[in-house]
């Protein structure tokens, strides 16, 4: 973000009309590419106490264009022109304290820097502002003052503090929770190109949440920020696409979205790309593949590809029969309230399948499936109950208990 506004601050600056001496040197040398002449010539300018030659020189050290990278001496120039009351060099000032870049790392110095632009109307330096209020950063948390500065900087069309005003008001913070105020401002920002905007104003579509239900909407703005790289968008649009939804259905493109999610390491898309290979849906068949985008979304802890790749193991699909890593995975969805996970732990446990035989566990995880309405585990828990003692019961029935209270919600 910082990058971006300072770029965009460099070229409004580069454009400003001419002006005799050595600050209209640096510029053309500038704008001809020929760094190391412009840092010569703003450097002159500068200890004149020209202050854009100071901000200009600033950036060039921040970026290593014409001179040696040096973030220490782009805050000294950054804080000649910031103490001149340049308003983009104090919010360029603010952010260089906030992140610890050429000074050490100051909330309270960065909120003061931002304070003092964001007095003058700079919407950038409002937007951060609004940030730090809302992270409570250098300042006492309050969503109040970070939506009143968020709103400032949104009425001066800056996409960013559109956005968060957007959040703010579809998660009543600092505001009464309001889901069309929340999608007005989501707008506002898409509409300018926020690609996190797009993809929350196709969800709202799709859900009817501040607008009205629009399946053909919802298509529309998630390709906007799928074709961003956006990987929700990605994934929800792939989804779309499988199912047909304002949309002819087309598992081939299902498949090209879900990949471009998948490949960003969203696991939704993993495991979705994941099941489309098992199956054979969109793509050929390939159970290697299934296995391999199961993993990846398992090892992020998701409960389904978790359940999946143990029946792959059990199976022997896509990857060698490993018994014991089939309860490895089961154990894993199992422990996250899976159902059917724990069922299939159950059996392992009744059969001693990839575990030593234990039927007080085989009892627990029977029990837990059943809670969980996997109506095959109460059948095989009354087999397992035949097999143990009134005590062994009584212990499985305590650990049961014991787990319940503290299984994930």
């Amino acid at each position: 973000m910082w990058l971006l506004t300072v770029t965009g601050l460099v070229l409004a600056l580069l454009a400003l009309p001419v002006v005799a001496g050595d600050f209209e040197d640096g510029r053309q040398f500038a704008a001809s590419r020929d760094y190391t002449r412009a840092v010569a010539s703003f450097k002159k300018a500068a200890e004149q106490g020209n202050v854009d030659a100071q901000f200009n020189l600033g950036v060039m050290y921040a970026r290593g264009q014409g001179v040696a990278q040096d973030e220490q001496q782009a805050v000294m120039w950054y804080r000649m022109a910031a103490e001149q009351g340049d308003l983009p060099a104090q919010s360029i000032l603010g952010f260089m304290y906030l992140k610890g870049r050429g000074v050490p790392q100051d909330e309270q110095q960065a909120a003061s820097w931002y304070l003092k632009a964001a007095e003058k109307d700079h919407a950038e330096a409002q937007y951060s502002l609004g940030v730090m209020y809302a992270k409570g950063q250098g300042v006492a948390q309050d969503d109040r003052q970070a939506v009143s500065w968020y709103l400032k900087a949104a009425e001066k069309e800056h996409p960013g503090a559109q956005f968060n005003l957007g959040v703010m008001y579809a998660k009543g913070r600092g505001v009464a929770q309001d889901e069309q105020r929340a999608a007005m401002w989501y707008r506002k920002a898409a509409e300018q190109g926020d690609v996190p905007a797009q993809a929350i104003l196709g969800f709202m579509y799709l859900k009817g949440q501040g607008v009205t239900q629009d399946d053909q909407q919802a298509v529309s703005w998630y390709l906007k920020a799928a074709e961003r790289g956006h990987p929700w968008a990605q994934y929800n649009l792939g989804v779309m696409y499988a199912k047909g939804r304002e949309v002819a259905q087309d598992e081939q493109q299902a498949v090209m979205w879900y990949r471009k999610a998948a490949e960003q390491g969203y696991a939704d898309a993993q495991y979705n790309l994941g099941v489309m290979y098992a199956k054979g849906r969109g793509i050929a068949q390939d159970e290697q593949q299934a296995v391999m985008w199961y993993h990846k979304a398992a090892e992020q802890g998701y409960a389904d590809a978790q359940y999946n790749l143990g029946v792959m193991y059990a199976r022997g699909r896509g990857v060698a029969q490993d018994e014991q890593q089939a309860v490895t995975w089961y154990r894993k969805a199992a422990e996250q309230g899976d159902a059917d996970a724990q069922y299939n732990l159950g059996i392992r446990y009744a059969d001693g399948k990839g575990v030593t035989q234990d039927y007080i566990e085989a009892h627990m995880w029977f029990s837990l499936a059943a809670a969980g309405g996997e109506e095959r585990a109460i059948k095989n828990r009354a087999i397992v109950e035949e097999k143990m003692t009134r005590e062994q019961i009584a212990e499985a029935q305590r650990r049961t208990g014991t787990w319940t209270k503290t299984e994930p919600k």
